[in-house]
């Protein structure tokens, strides 16, 4: 793909689940960067994709700040291991 060539998609609107600390610093992350968390969400996803890491070392400690504003007292060892609440 060209640098910097509009590209047009079709955007579809979903409801996904997600756990609510996560979400909850994903949406603050994206207001940082005065982004929709859909775009942000887009970012991540086509960087891992790529096998690149979305983001640098502030931004990481960033995230790292917004994990301990909100509660997010988890890492990615949690990944498949989450259960819902009863």
């Amino acid at each position: 793909m060209e640098e910097n060539k509009p590209l047009k998609v079709e955007r579809i609107q979903t409801g996904v689940r997600m756990e609510k600390r996560m979400l909850k610093v994903l949406k603050a992350l994206a207001e940082v960067h005065d982004l929709t968390l859909g775009d942000l969400l887009e970012g991540i996803v086509l960087h891992a994709f790529d096998g690149v890491l979305p983001f640098n070392t502030e931004g990481i400690a960033q995230i790292n700040k917004l994990k301990e504003i909100y509660g997010m007292d988890y890492d990615s060892s949690a990944s498949h291991h989450m259960i819902d609440q009863e």
